[in-house]
């Protein structure tokens, strides 16, 4: 008579009897992971959507760097305008000011200085004046956020950011980061003519 020996492993068991749809189910949770973040690594963090797009510039007045007096986007409708978002402690903002005086001398050129708008970020005042005298102006005008109200209600991840309005008052693109020539040219000057940006990858 054959001897007896346990009962035979159950299949789908590991060799110690504990089932192995754990360890595929925590596999494939890490497959998911990694996807999803090689997936986020793969987009340009400088284009990430904002929910502001097709929608109005918010309906918050603010002072003037060099004027108290009070303004925002109903003063701005008839053409469209670029509003970029800046401070004297930030440094990549000094990375992209060439660009930003490249564009307001052309702009300047053409009559179309107005269209270049600055939106100085939880600065002082008088750090900020000196910034733009060292530096050089690109703006017709600078906003004062001092408290950062209205970029808490743009959504405004830190400086610079930039925005574009159309002629409406109503917000048409977001960029995140510096400005360069190539984004200025492609994605900046057709919108503030009123055309349509270069579709991304074109």
């Amino acid at each position: 008579m054959s001897e007896v020996s346990g009962s035979s492993p159950v299949a789908g068991a590991s060799p110690k009897g504990r089932p192995r749809w754990g360890l595929w189910a925590a596999l494939a949770a890490v497959v998911a992971l990694l996807g999803l973040l090689a997936a986020g690594m793969g987009r340009d963090p400088r284009e990430l959507p904002s929910v502001l797009i097709g929608k109005p510039w918010p309906a918050l007045a603010l002072p003037q760097l060099n004027d108290p007096t009070p303004i925002g986007a109903p003063q701005w409708t008839g053409k469209p305008r670029l509003i970029n978002l800046w401070a004297s402690w930030c440094a990549t903002c000094v990375e992209e000011h060439p660009a930003l005086l490249a564009l307001a001398a052309q702009l300047r050129a053409q009559g179309r200085s107005d269209q270049l708008i600055g939106l100085n970020y939880k600065d002082k005042a008088g750090d900020a004046q000196a910034w733009l005298a060292r530096h050089g102006n690109p703006f017709s005008t600078s906003l004062v956020d001092a408290d950062g109200r209205l970029a808490i209600e743009l959504g405004v991840y830190g400086a610079p950011e930039t925005f574009v309005i159309d002629a409406r008052g109503v917000i048409v693109h977001k960029h995140i980061g510096a400005l360069t020539p190539e984004v200025i040219r492609d994605r900046i000057l057709p919108l503030l003519d009123g055309k349509p940006a270069a579709k991304e990858g074109a």
